[in-house]
């Protein structure tokens, strides 16, 4: 790469200043590098696309974009440019969350509050620079929200808005609208694809015919449709077009012996099932054959089904002080009620759906991965997103393929591999640095401490502080 020239270099520092005044005073009371050029020296890179972590890298920062990335000893730093010297720290790419919900359970009531103040300061701390919301219980909140970030008057990730549940009759919570039929579907697909909307999320209830219709609608606006079902197995899903499915076994009611069309079996009955199965046996094994053929992508969620193994490993003191006090305690409450649980099927629950997540992926299938902050609580946003790629490495992945699951499968799946999702020339400085060496120890990954987002470094812990005390309320 030729350097960077004088006047070259005074160009960019015009540009990136008109692009930093776009920043509010509450944005950049978070942002701790700002230069117009940045150098990220002797740092350990592990790019994103499933190869080895590269010892002694120069990382190149300028308009929002990475300008170079090779050897400390034969890449060139541009004059006058901010370097940081990051021996002993990594770079991974943003995290791209694809189950990363705006909202969390608000105790005992299936009432969900949104989190339109702390959950995406919380996930741009946690190295989240792109998240797909996979749901959404305010969806002009989450609108508003995504408008705001993008004009810089509050801090956090990209944000890809997923419209309302798509849910038929019988919903769990009064913030779901119920469909009447596959008219209803469709127009409820074109009005929130009109307001911005850029995929849908088919839940539990839904019938056959709504999520045709819905697919049908959503595919001839470009837009793709994910699932959490319930009502309809997953090889049904895959044959009517469906483009991805959340949480993968752990929802799939098709193994369920007298399973009825259109019905959501109860979830004894799901789970029962489910215990009996041999992920190496040929019913899994032909379901992963149809995902993959018909390229249905699966999202992994494995933190929110961690809360429900007895005697896991405790949650994060930072997880902890982020959360509302009240909904602190409801948290540990049950916690403690889940670790007396003599004869829980959850131990086993939990290692099925990490060999059928490697299963599928080792197959050719599309794995993404997200934290998914709701259950009865204790999984928060951003942290919750760390600790996903730390439970693909309990699953049987290498760090670094967790970090690809967790990076460009997401950017992929989003149509935007092109722009993020890799370390590589040319592609959007989104980058999370690491003190330490998750190529090594996953558990690195938690000690993020700048998190560059467009070519702008924001401050990790300040982040985290502001939102002290919030998740469950705000």
């Amino acid at each position: 790469m030729r350097k960077i020239t004088c006047s070259c270099y005074l160009f960019l520092v015009l540009i990136c200043a008109v692009a930093a005044q776009t920043l509010s005073p509450a944005v950049r009371a978070f942002v701790s590098v700002d230069s117009a050029v940045v150098v990220l020296s002797h740092v350990r890179v592990i790019d994103g696309t499933g190869g080895p972590a590269r010892e002694d890298q120069t990382v190149v920062v300028a308009n929002g974009k990475i300008q170079a990335v090779g050897a400390a000893a034969s890449t060139p730093q541009p004059e006058g440019a901010k370097v940081m010297d990051l021996t002993g720290y990594t770079v991974i790419p943003g995290l791209v969350g694809m189950h990363d919900h705006l909202f969390y359970p608000s105790g005992d009531v299936p009432i969900y509050n949104t989190l339109g103040f702390s959950a995406p300061r919380l996930y741009l701390a946690g190295g989240v620079t792109t998240l797909r919301t996979t749901g959404s219980i305010e969806p002009y909140t989450d609108l508003n929200l995504k408008r705001d970030i993008d004009q810089g008057r509050i801090p956090g990730p990209e944000l890809y808005v997923t419209g309302p549940y798509l849910e038929g009759a019988g919903s769990f919570t009064p913030q779901m609208h119920e469909l009447t039929g596959p008219n209803d579907a469709r127009q409820t697909v074109t009005f929130w694809a009109e307001q911005g909307a850029t995929s849908f999320k088919a839940y539990m209830n839904i019938t056959r015919d709504e999520l045709a219709a819905a697919i049908e609608e959503a595919h001839r606006r470009g837009i793709k449709v994910t699932g959490h079902l319930c009502s309809i197995g997953f090889r049904e899903a895959a044959q009517l077009g469906i483009d991805n499915l959340e949480h993968g076994l752990m929802v799939d009611s098709e193994f369920v012996a007298d399973k009825k069309p259109d019905v959501c079996p109860p979830t004894p009955a799901v789970r029962a099932s489910l215990v009996k199965l041999d992920v190496a046996g040929e019913a899994v094994q032909q379901t992963i054959r149809e995902l993959v053929a018909r390229k249905v992508a699966v999202t992994s969620t494995l933190p929110v089904f961690e809360t429900l193994v007895p005697n896991r490993p405790p949650l994060r003191q930072a997880a902890l002080d982020a959360m509302l006090p009240e909904a602190r305690v409801a948290y540990l409450s049950q916690r403690a009620r889940i670790g007396e649980s003599k004869d829980s099927p959850w131990p086993e629950l939990l290692q099925k759906e990490m060999r059928f997540e490697y299963a599928f992926a080792k197959a050719g299938g599309l794995l993404l991965a997200g934290p998914d902050p709701t259950g009865y609580g204790g999984v928060v946003p951003g942290l919750g997103d760390q600790r996903e790629v730390e439970l693909l490495v309990e699953a049987g992945f290498t760090p670094v393929e967790a970090i690809h699951i967790a990076t460009a499968n997401g950017a992929q799946w989003l149509g935007e591999l092109n722009r993020i999702g890799t370390i590589e020339l040319g592609k959007q400085a989104d980058l999370v640095v690491i003190k330490g060496d998750p190529s090594r120890n996953i558990d690195d990954i938690e000690k993020v401490e700048v998190v560059f987002k467009n070519g702008v470094g924001y401050d990790s812990a300040k982040l985290m502080e502001s939102a002290r005390g919030s998740v469950g309320l705000h």
